[in-house]
Formats: structure tokens, C-alpha cells, sequence
């Protein structure tokens, strides 16, 4: 299965989830690969490279440019899991991604800048499907306040819900565990924060059934 993790706006947390799902795949026994599309970035490489250094696990990532619709097709053919990094624009790897990906993932944080941000991306999705009928589309809410009562990531939800029509039911909080493991080379499902832990082994979950639906 072909995974991409792509948004139309850096900084929404792209690189994070894609390390930590390569992970947990791989504790559930998935030969999983990812692919590095942001030749702007080093974050998967760098946490790729932390992780080596740590004595984990391995992770392979590898970085690609350009035109990936082929390589992706071969990397699915030996990989369980092919997650692809994307940059936080409109890019060729996103286009040559789309024609091949079996699920998009798109975080975004649950401000109004960020929501509407995100909205913009509803034509290029819809393009995407053109080209690609397979082509599943999810949105995971990512950095929502731990604040029970703060009324953001409930009217995320609602908004893009009704523009995009998949929002995983799965949130990504904002903790500090996501961002001091990623320092480390390692991931939530890792670490000792079981509510962090928690939400990836839960965001797993809500992409594996879609992965049976597509199955």
C-alpha cells in the first residue's frame, strides 16, 4: 500500500506522523519503506540517522525527487508499506504520487488559518481523483489542544468533514513526547507517554481498516 502524507502548507506535522506510522507498521510485522520527497528537508533522514546512531530498529528511508510514479510502483511490489514524505506544497512529486497512491493523508492543525489553508486544497484533490480513481483521501487532525473544551478541533472536524468527507477518527495531540522523540530517532509507540503511544497505535488502526476496505 502507498501512502502519501501531503498537505498544501509546511510545518503541519507531515514528517512526524510519517515517521511514527513507519514504526508502528513495522511492530506489526510490515516490511515498510519511506520515501523522502522534500528536497528542501532532511527530517525523516535526520531521524532516520538519530535512530541508527540510538541502535534501534532500522527504518529505511530513502530520498527521492522528481517524477516518482515509477519507483513507487516498484517499491510497492516488495514493500508492505510504502510512506511517502511529502513537501508541504503543490509539487511534481505530489502530482506523480497521487497518479500511484492508494491513500493521501492530509494532517492539519485545527486553527482557522490552518482549516481554511487546507481548503484550498479541495479542487487539486478532486483533480487527483480524476487521475487516480483509487485514489483515497483522509485528513487527521494533528497538534489539537489537550484543552477538553477548546472548540477548535470540533469545528475542524465539521468543516473539513463536509469538504473532503473523510476525517480519521483518530486526533494527534500536542505533546511534547512527538517532538522529544523525534530528537531521539524514535517514535510514540516507543516512548513511555501512553496517550501519545495511544493515538498513533489508534491512527494505525483507522488506516489499516481503510487498507482492508481498499484490500
Amino acid at each position: 500500500m502507498i501512502i502519501a502524507i501531503g498537505s498544501n502548507k509546511g510545518g503541519v506535522g507531515k514528517s512526524t506522523i510519517t515517521t511514527n506510522l513507519a514504526v508502528s507498521f513495522q511492530q506489526r510485522g510490515m516490511d515498510v519503506i519511506v520515501i523522502e520527497a522534500d528536497p528542501t528537508v532532511r527530517t525523516s533522514s535526520n531521524w532516520r540517522d538519530d535512530r541508527d546512531e540510538a541502535g534501534r530498529p532500522p527504518v529505511t528511508v530513502v530520498r527521492q525527487s522528481g517524477n516518482l510514479r515509477d519507483i513507487l510502483l516498484d517499491l510497492d511490489e516488495k514493500y508492505d508499506i510504502v510512506l511517502v514524505d511529502l513537501a508541504g506544497k503543490d509539487s511534481k512529486e505530489a502530482r506523480t504520487t497521487s497518479v500511484t497512491a492508494d491513500l493521501l493523508l492530509i494532517p492539519c492543525q485545527p486553527s482557522q488559518a490552518d482549516v481554511d489553508t487546507t481548503l484550498e486544497m479541495a479542487d487539486l484533490v478532486e483533480e487527483y481523483g480524476d487521475f487516480n480513481p483509487r485514489l483515497k483521501i483522509a485528513l487527521v487532525l494533528n497538534r489539537v489542544s489537550t484543552n477538553a473544551w477548546d472548540p477548535d478541533e470540533k469545528y475542524a472536524r465539521e468543516t473539513l468533514g463536509e469538504n473532503f468527507g473523510q476525517v480519521l477518527r483518530t486526533s494527534i495531540h500536542e505533546r511534547k513526547a512527538y517532538k522529544a522523540l523525534l530528537r531521539e530517532g524514535l517514535t510514540a509507540v516507543e516512548g513511555s507517554d501512553f496517550k501519545a503511544k495511544g493515538e498513533i497505535t489508534s491512527l494505525t488502526d483507522d488506516i489499516e481498516e481503510l487498507y482492508s476496505d481498499h484490500a
